[in-house]
């Protein structure tokens, strides 16, 4: 039960190295970050708008009576119509709850159901669809297909078809068939992660006997979709392909002192039990619309001001896509309280999943390590609700060092944008031509790869904006190099203190309030709760039942025929300009000394050498395998012995990871003759996928740990002359031109070839 007092001297110097380093962090972050940067952004835009404000003065020669007159009339006219596109937009919410806001219903592309998750043995609110393609495309039933799981976190799905150029066009334009997994608005009764994850798993099976002739299917995770796509994939790891975890927390107490305040909220809140109590006061149902209102509550310059601002200054052309956005936005889907309770106590909170501690039910540990399917990561810098550490930190946390994840035969690739925002990139169009694009040629070649640990590099080459075209290499990485975008992590013991100290307050709740509130709050109860959230109302108070907006249709309408838009060098307008962007900057500062002053708080309660002491148990790691001693696992005995063994596939799959270990990365157009290559020509073309991932592996090994023997066993591979000239030229091709190749490189392919050349098979080697 105690403590040696080596153990406690230990947790004291940490928070000695922990908490004034954090705090020091959040002081500069309110007094220099916000501070400095705000002001100097409203000075900026001050000078900026009264510059523009005094030239349109000058240019107009005084003439502010008749500015003055055409800017009044614009605003009011301005102003009707919003109020009319507020109508709207409380109409089509209104409308979208009254029909169950169907998960469909922001999807860009025509579907057809598949499979209700409510008819399955354990109902769940889950739905598979297909998307069926737009006229001129044209898929094929053999190529791979594509599932597309969004996130769940209170908005609605659909985000990653939302627009035409999105992941579902990506995939579509490229002929392969896209599946989409969405949910309906309300759980089924009874509902868990587990159900969810055995529905996920049961559309898996059913898109494998559709699709027979085709490998096993690409899933896409989107922000929350994503560690539920990585759960799906470690519990089944026989029935997906590739998966793509696209902005997804995985390792949730990861993040940069001075920024990422959202990890910081269990903290200061009182952990988990707030999530227990409002589903208890839903009857048993958490509100997505409480999810939601925290995500707008990190940029309310953004959510409370611009996004109002900016419907008002455009209304005559941006209503369509204001509400466009909205209905999804606005579309609040509900977990069960149990389900919400699982994934703060097991993510959020706990970060028990890249830990290695989480089970999805009793009894079923969910283990990272299990997923066998390639892994790509996309995260970026700019993204304030997944930060990077959080995207990547659990293959530090799985994984001893990048060696065991090639002995283990998996492939990780991650990409790093440096400042698209966290629905950019599910959603924005640039994103999806470029990076989701070039993804998605990565995944015809990723299985040529040998097994490892790659950064994706994307480099322009040619063209210009939508024309551009882009250069792909896969370039190797260690795990120093993962952990070198989120920092030194020292913090994150703080973060274990409050998962303890939240698993005995949850306990509490449980046993106290927990009961008196599920025996006294009604199923009807907890509707009329969420039909009184401020979100809700805020959405529904501008409808056309309002009495104040029964003449609103009427004057749009006169409006619209009469409209006289202000030029847009009017003084007044410019002025209207200046004075929404000093209160958003304004607000802005707010934010970010908010920010501070909660990252402040966080690390003067958890900081503290008692508090690191008191999380010490809850600051588990995985216990890694020791470098040295990978050499000693099954998998490398069993390659090491094989290593004089097999024939001409085996021979040329060691030359071309002999050669492929000479660079440090891998271009693309190399990566696709290979894939061509392992598939098309014999003897690969005959061999199953599983087979020839096994066998790349198992050289992937033998060359690692079988030292100069991987290479003097060649000759036993490559027995004959023929065999070794077709080897040598095959290699040839893949690798390219000598004069693209690196020193080492050259130097490999020129022993190698001296080497294929003893004997008598010499003469005809060359």
């Amino acid at each position: 039960m105690s403590r040696t007092f080596n153990d406690n001297q230990e947790a004291i110097s940490q928070s000695l190295r922990i908490q004034p380093n954090a705090l020091r962090a959040a002081t500069q972050h309110l007094g220099l970050k916000a501070m400095q940067r705000g002001w100097a952004d409203a000075e900026r835009i001050q000078g900026e708008g009264l510059s523009l404000i005094k030239r349109s003065w000058e240019d107009k020669d005084g003439s502010l009576v008749t500015d003055w007159q055409e800017y009044v009339t614009d605003a009011v006219q301005r102003g009707i119509l919003t109020l009319d596109a507020l109508r709207q937009w409380s109409d089509m919410n209104i409308q979208s709850q009254d029909r169950g806001a169907p998960p469909e219903h922001v999807l860009k592309y025509d579907f057809e159901i598949i499979l209700e998750g409510k008819d399955l043995p354990e109902p769940c609110n889950y739905v598979l669809l297909r998307i069926v393609p737009p006229e001129g495309i044209v898929t094929r039933e053999w190529k791979r297909p594509y599932v597309i799981i969004d996130p769940r976190a209170g908005h609605g799905p659909g985000i990653g078809g939302f627009k035409h150029d999105s992941q579902v066009g990506v995939a579509l334009a490229d002929g392969h068939p896209v599946y989409f997994v969405t949910f309906r608005q309300m759980p089924q009764p009874g509902q868990t992660l587990a159900r969810v994850t055995r529905a996920e798993a049961a559309f898996l099976r059913h898109i494998a006997k559709t699709h027979p002739d085709s490998p096993a299917p690409i899933v896409v995770g989107n922000c929350q979709g994503g560690w539920a796509t990585a759960i799906l994939a470690a519990t089944n790891p026989d029935l997906t392909g590739p998966i793509v975890l696209n902005g997804a927390p995985m390792s949730y107490w990861s993040g940069k002192l001075g920024q990422d305040p959202m990890r910081y909220s269990a903290g200061v809140q009182g952990g988990t039990w707030l999530a227990q109590m409002a589903s208890d006061l839903g009857g048993g149902i958490f509100d997505g619309a409480n999810l939601v209102g925290n995500f707008e509550k990190l940029n309310p310059g953004r959510n409370y001001l611009r996004k109002y601002y900016d419907l008002y200054a455009s209304v005559d052309d941006g209503v369509e896509k204001f509400l466009e956005f909205e209905k999804w936005w606005g579309a609040f889907y509900c977990m069960t309280g149990d389900e919400i309770r699982w994934i703060v106590e097991n993510l959020f909170v706990g970060n028990k999943l890249g830990n290695n501690t989480a089970q999805l039910e009793p009894g079923l540990p969910i283990d990272l390590k299990a997923i066998r399917a390639p892994i790509i990561c996309f995260a970026s810098h700019g993204d304030n609700i997944t930060p990077v550490g959080q995207a990547l930190n659990w293959i530090i946390d799985t994984y001893g060092d990048e060696h065991e994840i090639e002995v283990l035969g998996q492939r990780i690739l991650y990409l790093v944008h440096e400042d698209v925002g966290h629905l950019g990139i599910f959603v924005s169009g640039k994103i999806a031509k470029r990076e989701h694009t070039e993804m998605a040629s990565a995944l015809k070649t990723i299985e040529a790869l040998a097994p490892g640990l790659y950064e994706i590099l994307i480099e322009d080459v040619q063209g210009q904006g939508d024309a551009k075209e882009f250069a792909l290499s896969f370039a190797r990485r260690s795990l120093v190099d993962v952990a070198s975008h989120s920092g030194q992590r020292r913090e994150e013991p703080a973060f274990a203190a409050v998962a303890r100290y939240s698993e005995a307050i949850a306990e509490s709740y449980d046993t106290t309030m927990s009961p008196l509130l599920q025996a006294t709050v009604t199923e009807q109860m907890g509707k009329l709760a969420r039909d009184m959230h401020p979100m809700r109302q805020r959405r529904r108070s501008f409808s056309s039942a309002n009495p104040a907006m029964a003449t609103i249709p009427t004057q749009a309408d006169t409006t619209r025929r009469n409209r006289k838009k202000v030029s847009a060098d009017n003084p007044f307008l410019l002025a209207e300009q200046l004075i929404i962007d000093m209160a958003e900057t304004n607000l802005n500062v707010m934010t970010a000394w908010r920010e501070a002053a909660q990252e402040i708080a966080f690390f003067t309660l958890w900081g503290t050498p008692m508090a690191i002491n008191y999380g010490a148990p809850r600051d588990i790691h995985r216990t890694h395998q020791r470098p040295e001693d990978l050499v000693s696992l099954p998998d490398v005995q069993n390659a090491l012995a094989r290593i004089n063994e097999g024939g001409f596939a085996e021979g040329l799959l060691r030359i071309l990871i002999l050669l492929a270990n000479t660079r440090k990365d891998v271009r693309q157009d190399r990566l696709e003759r290979s894939a061509r290559v392992l598939s098309e020509t014999h003897p690969f073309d005959e061999m199953p996928s599983d087979d020839r991932v096994r066998m790349i592996q198992e050289q992937t090994l033998v060359v690692e740990y079988g030292g100069d023997a991987a290479l003097e066993s060649l000759l036993h591979l490559l027995s004959n002359a023929e065999n070794r000239w077709q080897a040598l030229s095959t290699a040839r091709y893949i690798i390219g031109e000598k004069s693209e190749m690196t020193a080492e490189t050259r130097q490999m392919i020129d022993y190698i070839e001296t080497l294929l050349s003893r004997g008598p098979s010499a003469s005809a080697a060359q």
